[in-house]
């Protein structure tokens, strides 16, 4: 669980993303996260690069986790990042969304 002094950690717009990240994450609904994605986004050092394995049921939220760790890295790095998906039209709607 998040501590109670981390509730803010909830908040997509408590991660240092863009203003133009958290506009289109809110025009999709998405304003804070589960728990257990912050959970995930606080472990070690994961934010620093290192790895995360994780596992939920489909729909849970998985690709939200992946894509913050994504951003975040490509900001504040300034390298490319490689994203790998299953299914061609996952790829598609990625691609679209990301843009």
């Amino acid at each position: 669980n998040v501590p109670e002094d981390q509730a803010d950690k909830l908040l997509l717009a408590s991660w240092g993303l863009p203003k133009a990240v958290l506009e289109k994450y809110h025009r999709l609904g998405v304003v804070q996260m589960f728990e257990w994605q912050a959970e995930c986004l606080m472990l070690g050092q994961v934010l620093e690069g290192k790895n995360l394995v994780y596992s939920a049921p489909t729909s849970a939220g998985k690709t939200l986790v992946a894509e913050l760790l994504i951003l975040k890295r490509v900001l504040e790095t300034q390298k490319k990042a490689l994203l790998i998906l299953p299914f061609v039209s996952v790829a598609k709607e990625k691609k679209s969304y990301l843009q």
